[in-house]
Formats: C-alpha cells, structure tokens, sequence
C-alpha cells in the first residue's frame, strides 16, 4: 500500500515537473493559455496549432512559437495624403485586427509577430491613402465618412486574409488640414458660400418679382371686373330710372316736369350761385306759376 502511495506521489511530482517544464518550453507537454495559440514546428516545419489546454508533441525533435489569440490594437503615426481634388490632408487611423491562421501568418513572416504588424501596418497605409484619393475633401469631412471606412475596412481584409490576418474594423482617428493649406481652403470654402448665397439671393428677388408682377395682374384683373360690374349696374339704374321717369311723365306730366324742373334746380343752383333771368324765362316758369289763383286754388286748377 505504501508503495502505491509512492508510486502515485512519484508519478503526481512528475506530472507537475512536466507541467513545469512545460511552461518553460521544454518537455513533451504543451500549455497554452486561453490569450494565445502556439504553432507546433517539426524541424523547422509548422504542423499544427494547439488550442487553450495541454497538447503533447514530440521532445527535442518538435518546437513551439506563441502567437496571440486576442483581437489587437494597431495604430499608425499620421501621413499627409492628397485627395481626389487635390487637397493634402493630415490623416491617422487604426486597425483592429488579429492572427486567424497561424500556420499561414508564420508562413508569411518566419520572423514573428512584430514582422507582420510592421506588413500590416504599410498595408493599411496604403489602402487610406488609395480609398482617399479616390473621395474629394468635402466627402472625406462629410456624412460619407463612415462609407469611406467600410471601403477601407473592406479592401484591407482582403488583402491581409491571404497573410492569415484577420481585420475586424479599420478607422481614420484624425483628419486635419495642413497648415499651409488651411487658409488657401477656407478661402475658397468662403467663396463658395458666398457664390451659393448670391445665387440664393438672385432666385429669391426673382421669385418676388414674379410674384409681385402676379399680384398687379390678379390686382388689374378685380379691378376691371369690379368696374365692370359697377357700370353694369350703374347702366341697370339709369334704365331703371328712366322707365320710372317714362312712366310717371305719362302718368302725370305736369308732375313728371315739376321734378325735373326741381332736379334742374339742384343741379344748377348751388349756395353760392347768382343768376340773372327773367322772371318770365321758361327755366322758372314753376316759380312764376307757384302762386294760388284767385279761387285759392293751386296752379293750374
């Protein structure tokens, strides 16, 4: 019994050794942390790649390099890159990104991580500056930003899946002006609000002028037509006034010729109006007449 208390306490011990060793690279077993993934080399030669856990390989005769499993960070110093129209913009970005398959990405840079994210990093480089001069500056700053980084984002993991590199997101941090060109820019941006503002101005005085000029004919037009109308019933009332003359001056003459006397009156004699006529004169002959006769009775009876 107490043999087999030893040989399991040997046999614990050198597990644990083995572990130990294996920690440090050594032996036949392998630990890799659930962080990252080791490519496993026969001479030289990757065969496989190891997950999170113990794996065994073959001592002496079989290697292993570390490689990071986690989604990484890489950042890029700014660069000036030119525009569709010419413009020089000051731009920096960053890349999230991480190794999808070893054995190809070890295949790609036999000198190790660091060698393919300085790959990586000319990489996205140049596709900025290649989507970039394919957009003018206004669209860069504009709501077609986001457009501009899924291109980008889009050509670089193309490129980079044949290098065994995953690229989740590619993303412009900063984009400036230089300063030598910055006054040059907000020269010509000034002049091309004030280019928009006199032709917005233009369209609005002609606007109004048309409008104004619609107005006066609509104006013209109520005008005539009320006008119109005022002579239609001023004509109605003459010829309603002239039948009723008409039928009074046959109805009663003398009296049809007593009003139109007196309407002769109101028209010609004013307050301050002096006339010098005969008393005998046809124009007065209802003054002349307007005494009762020797009976009392009025004229004409």
């Amino acid at each position: 019994m107490r043999r087999l208390v030893f040989l399991l306490l040997l046999a614990g011990a050198g597990f644990v050794a083995l572990v130990a060793a294996a920690n440090f690279g050594w032996g036949p077993l392998v630990v890799t942390r659930a962080d990252e993934q080791k490519l496993i080399l026969l001479l030289g030669q990757a065969k496989w790649v190891t997950e999170p856990g113990l794996s065994i390989r073959a001592p002496l005769i079989m290697t292993e390099e570390v490689y990071d499993r986690r989604w990484l960070h890489l950042n890029t110093d700014p660069e000036a890159m030119q525009t569709k129209d010419g413009e020089q913009l000051t731009i920096d970005n960053y890349a999230i990104w991480r190794i999808e398959e070893a054995i190809r990405f070890r295949r790609a840079f036999p000198q190790g991580q660091a060698a393919g994210e300085q790959r990586l990093d000319r990489a996205v480089r140049d596709d900025v500056r290649e989507v970039i001069g394919r957009h003018t500056l206004a669209e860069v700053l504009s709501d077609k930003r986001d457009d501009i980084m899924q291109q980008i984002t889009k050509k670089t993991r193309e490129n980079a899946a044949e290098l065994g590199i995953a690229v989740a997101d590619v993303r412009i941090n900063r984009t400036e002006l230089p300063e030598a060109t910055m006054d040059s820019v907000f020269a010509r941006m000034r002049t091309e609000r004030d280019r928009l503002a006199r032709k917005n101005r233009a369209e609005g005085e002609l606007d109004a002028r048309r409008l104004r000029a619609e107005a006066a004919a609509k104006a013209r037009v109520i005008v005539a037509e009320a006008r119109r109308d005022s002579e239609i019933s001023r004509g109605e009332g003459d010829a309603e006034s002239t039948r009723i003359y008409a039928e009074a001056h046959g109805t009663e003459p003398e009296f049809y010729s007593f009003m139109r006397s007196l309407e002769a009156y109101r028209k010609t004699i004013g307050g301050r109006t002096t006339l010098v006529l005969s008393p005998k004169a046809e124009f007065f002959q209802f003054f002349d007449n307007s005494a009762p006769n020797e009976n009392g009775a009025p004229p004409g009876q």
